[in-house]
Formats: structure tokens, C-alpha cells, sequence
């Protein structure tokens, strides 16, 4: 089984729904607001209280902080969140969301993202917004975050750089891969930080898979929609985890390098994997006049797909991609802690076809215990695969 959480977008999405659908899910403020309090944006308080959007009850998120004229650039939030306490996985996560927001902007205003200013989501609550529902997420211990297509509104709405049309240039370029609801609703309904969040830390796209519901929040929107209610509903449980793969959805992504540095390529590797990749690994080749090369492969799903493309078109020296749809066969599997003589070991057990179990242990809790202990890392693992 996977612990999964589902973002029900039927009526947009917004950094403060998001927010306030985690609180709503049952995420304590005070952990979120300690984290946020340690990126140093002097006298913003977090609060929550509870409305209602068209008779449905839901939690509100407020961002209170002293007025601001200042514009941030990306480098500016970079170094708020490595100063802060959040952790590693944490940072990493909201690191990603921010760059996410200034590409989009730089593709829209035809500059750099060291050069991008940011406007409204540089604004401190929209920093809070976004690190906020970071933390939000990772608090709740989901494994996979899965959203429905996303309402975007209609109509026309003033921005920084003017009036624009609905969805926001910087909101569209996020939801580029993105399945989009129609919507008449006559206003903004998904926000850049929204749509950022989205982008980077949910897995697919669709309608609700199989699954356990464990608990339900919702977000409020700030305004009221006319026959609907603003809100943003967050289902979280558990879901069998053969059921959240298909052999429709999963892609191989792959390119030859012939004129990057080793280092490069590591570091490439490990932003795929973060990026959500199911599988990343090299290969070596020789390419055209006899020229050693590496082949860069990723297996993900369908619709991150685009993701995939731009991170290794970003990060390597690589002028383009080969994409195709594969078929695999997925083994139903749940965690599992088996007992060994010195002490609990977790990982996954799989079942076979023919109803035999395997178990697989996780090399961290293998590790851990070889090094406590003195005793090799191979009897480790068999007394783990024995326990079963």
C-alpha cells in the first residue's frame, strides 16, 4: 500500500488553499509557522480560522505581515531557505518550486531566471504560502501526490504587468503537461504558486485512483464563486500501490552525451531523481567518429515527461531527446518491518504471481545496523530476508 494524497483542483488551486487544506487534513500550524519563522521574514504570523465557501466548511489561511516594497529575485529566496531549518528533503522541495515560478517568468518575459524580478510571489505571504505547504506535505508523510485537472477560471485579471487573460502567462507556462478543466467561473481560480506546487511535487494526473480515505481537508479560496465552492480538497489514504501504474503511463526518456564532464552527469542524475524519475541510469557508447559517449536513460510517467525533458535539456550540454511510451510489469507491494537479532528492519515485500512473498530490505536500516553492530552488511540483509 501507498499513502497518497489527492488535490481535487475542481475549483483551481492557490498557495493559501493549499495551505489551508493541509491544516484542514490535520497538519499542525505551529510546525508549519516554526519553519517558516526560521526564513527570517520579520513579523509574518500564520492563523487560521474556519468559513465557509457556498455552505461547505473549510480552513482559511492568513498571512499577516508589515507592508513590503521590495521586489526579490530568485537568488534572494535561495538563500532564505538555506538559512532556515527546514530540512534537506524540505529545502530541496522549495528550492525547486521557486526556480519552477522564475523559468516560467523568465519564458514569459524573454530574460534569464537570475534576472527575473519576482512580484506578487515574491511577496513574503506568498513565500510563506509556498514553504508553508512544502512543509505541509512532507509532514504529512504522503508518498505520492496525485491532482485532478485543474480549473483555471475565465475572464481576465490585472497583474504586475497589466491586464492579462485567464489562466496568467506565468500560470500557463507552469501547467504546460497539466490537465485543464474547463471552467466559466469569471475570475482567477489557479495561482502561479499553485500551479508551481503542482508541478513540482505532484507524481500524475487524473481522476481519483483506489483509495482508503484516511482524512479530508479543505482549503478556502478568498472569495466566494457563485454557484460553487472555492475550496481545495485534499483526500488523503491508503492506495494499492499496482494500482497507481500502468504500462500507458510510463515512458523511457533518453539522450547521448558525448561532450559533458562526469560531474555534470551526477549531478544531472540526482535532479531526476528528486524530479520524481522512476528509474535513472547510464550506459556506456561509443558514438559517431569513434568518440566514447554516455547514454542517459529515465524511466517516468507519462506526464512527467516534460519535466524530465526540460531538467536534462537544462543540466546537460545534450541538443535534444528521444521519448516513447514502455510497458512494465509493476509487483503489488506494501512496507513492511521484519525483526532481525538486532532490531527491526524496514522495506517493501512484494508479491509474485503465484502468491509467494519477497521481501527486500531498505539498505539505510541494513546499514545502520551493520555499523551499530560490527557485523557485515550481507548477514544483515539475510536475517532480514529470513524474518519474513
Amino acid at each position: 500500500m501507498t499513502r497518497l494524497a489527492y488535490l481535487d483542483c475542481a475549483s483551481g488551486i492557490s498557495g493559501d488553499m493549499t495551505l489551508g487544506a493541509l491544516v484542514d487534513a490535520g497538519v499542525a500550524l505551529d510546525e508549519i509557522s516554526r519553519a517558516i519563522d526560521s526564513l527570517g521574514l520579520i513579523g509574518l504570523k500564520l492563523s487560521a480560522t474556519e468559513v465557509r465557501r457556498h455552505s461547505l466548511r473549510a480552513t482559511k489561511i492568513h498571512v499577516d505581515c508589515p507592508p513590503e516594497d521590495k521586489h526579490r529575485h530568485l537568488h534572494h529566496i535561495v538563500e532564505m531557505i538555506d538559512r532556515s531549518s527546514l530540512t534537506d528533503r524540505q529545502r530541496a522541495t522549495a528550492r525547486d518550486v521557486f526556480t519552477r515560478l522564475a523559468e516560467a517568468e523568465a519564458r514569459v518575459h524573454g530574460t534569464t531566471i537570475e534576472k527575473v524580478h519576482f512580484h506578487e510571489v515574491g511577496a513574503a505571504d506568498s513565500i510563506a504560502d509556498i514553504v508553508g505547504a512544502v512543509v505541509g506535505f512532507d509532514l504529512l508523510g504522503v508518498e505520492r501526490i496525485v491532482g485532478s485537472p485543474v480549473a483555471v477560471g475565465s475572464g481576465k485579471v490585472t497583474i504586475a504587468h497589466g491586464t492579462v487573460s485567464v489562466p496568467a502567462p506565468a500560470t500557463a507556462e507552469l501547467l504546460r503537461g497539466i490537465p485543464i478543466a474547463s471552467s466559466d467561473v469569471p475570475m482567477e481560480l489557479a495561482t502561479p504558486t499553485g500551479a508551481a506546487l503542482l508541478k513540482v511535487m505532484a507524481q500524475g494526473f487524473g481522476s481519483m485512483p483506489s483509495i482508503t480515505i484516511d482524512r479530508i481537508g479543505y482549503g478556502a479560496g478568498t472569495r466566494d464563486v457563485p454557484g460553487s465552492a472555492n475550496v481545495l480538497r485534499l483526500i488523503v489514504g491508503q492506495a494499492p500501490s499496482d494500482s497507481l501504474d500502468t504500462p500507458s503511463d510510463v515512458c523511457m526518456v533518453e539522450t547521448n552525451l558525448d561532450d559533458e564532464s562526469p560531474e555534470v552527469i551526477g549531478y544531472c542524475v540526482s535532479k531526476l531523481w528528486d524530479a520524481g524519475a522512476l528509474d535513472v541510469y547510464t550506459t556506456p557508447i561509443q558514438m559517431k567518429k569513434d568518440r566514447p559517449g554516455v547514454k542517459l536513460s529515465v524511466v517516468c510517467r507519462e506526464s512527467e515527461a516534460p519535466t524530465i525533458e526540460h531538467l536534462i535539456l537544462r543540466e546537460t550540454s545534450t541538443l535534444g531527446v528521444r521519448r516513447w511510451p514502455v510497458g512494465r510489469q509493476v509487483l503489488p507491494r506494501e512496507p513492511h518491518t521484519v525483526e532481525t537479532p538486532w532490531g527491526p528492519v524496514q522495506g517493501k515485500l512484494a508479491r509474485l504471481p503465484d502468491g509467494t512473498q519477497r521481501f527486500a530490505p531498505e539498505y539505510d536500516d541494513c546499514r545502520r545496523i551493520a555499523r551499530e553492530h560490527g557485523v557485515p552488511l550481507r548477514e544483515v540483509y539475510r536475517a532480514a530476508q529470513r524474518g519474513i
